[in-house]
């Protein structure tokens, strides 16, 4: 079962405002695919009805980028980066923040990989009951001392082991630009149930049920 945590009111707020954010720019609710490219990604991820299937309790959920920028590159087929020809199959979201802005767990859960060697780059993986959730490009580098490996960024003050228990909205990171990238952001990626999600239908739950909390509370306060 998926944890649930309850947040302080400040994390609620936070929240709250970076959904509005990215309602704002129109990212919530719009995943810049064309028709072919929807219908290809839909073959690779799971189904919408698996994510709804926690409605009800986003608002234990945070944000994961401070400083968010802007949305540079959706989940789903996609030329290369790199400029290499053909297409390659993206799964995640790409979130632009300045290099050095700190990264927050999204969900509370259990750190079940670090890693530095790969496209990836310096990477945090997370359990969250069914869901499994990737951090990638961040600052800093893999450590191992008495047999555990750590993710250690000592300027910005983190450092994170494989088997810790992370709540919701920690600092566990901060954006880089380490593996296979072209500038500053965060790879966000989420499985559930071992299939790769579109963290966009993620974000546009949290934003559904972060509007019906304020509609509650408005109607019960008048």
């Amino acid at each position: 079962m998926t944890q649930r945590l309850t947040p302080s009111l400040s994390q609620r707020l936070a929240l709250a405002g970076q959904i509005l954010l990215l309602a704002s720019i129109g990212l919530v609710g719009a995943v810049a695919l064309d028709t072919k490219q929807a219908t290809t990604a839909k073959a690779s991820e799971a189904k919408a009805s698996q994510v709804a299937a926690t409605g009800g309790t986003w608002r234990g959920a945070s944000f994961p980028v401070e400083n968010f920028q802007a949305y540079t590159s959706a989940f789903g087929y996609r030329g290369s980066p790199d400029g290499a020809p053909g297409q390659e199959f993206h799964r995640g979201l790409d979130l632009a923040a300045p290099d050095g802005s700190y990264i927050r767990n999204w969900w509370a859960g259990k750190i079940v990989q670090v890693s530095d060697n790969s496209a990836c780059g310096t990477s945090v993986v997370i359990q969250s009951g069914e869901w499994e959730h990737v951090y990638c490009h961040m600052k800093g580098h893999v450590e191992t001392a008495n047999g555990t490996r750590y993710l250690s960024d000592r300027s910005g003050g983190i450092q994170l082991s494989e088997g810790q228990v992370v709540p919701a909205g920690v600092r566990i990171g901060r954006v880089g630009m380490t593996g296979r990238t072209t500038g500053p952001h965060l790879h966000w990626g989420l499985k559930y149930t071992g299939k790769w999600v579109d963290p966009a239908l993620v974000l546009r739950a949290m934003y559904a049920e972060q509007a019906r909390a304020r509609a509650n509370s408005n109607y019960n306060q008048g």
